[in-house]
């Protein structure tokens, strides 16, 4: 399970995500249909900007390997940020 704990000055608070809701996320995000309404609404911005990109598909059988993978490193800190202002975010596995 991965825990995600934000600290502002008058909020606290933790969420753990489950990998079973990482990976129906993953499903979701990286689906053909997610994938067609990115290159769609950002094809106006990239033509204005004279730039040629498209967001390749990426295979969410090649991801979920990944997620199986970070199951056997428990504890370990993804991220862990401090801001100026006192806001800390961290990630743990």
């Amino acid at each position: 399970m991965m825990h995600v704990k934000v600290k502002a000055k008058d909020v606290r608070f933790s969420i753990p995500v489950p990998y079973a809701l990482l990976n129906m996320v993953i499903s979701i995000l990286f689906s053909k249909l997610v994938h067609q309404l990115v290159n769609k609404w950002t094809k106006e911005h990239f033509e204005r900007k004279k730039v040629d990109f498209t967001f390749p598909l990426l295979d969410k059988k090649t991801l979920k390997p990944f997620i199986e993978e970070l199951k056997n490193y428990k504890g370990l800190v993804l991220v862990d940020v401090k801001a100026k202002d006192g806001t800390e975010v961290k990630v743990r596995l």
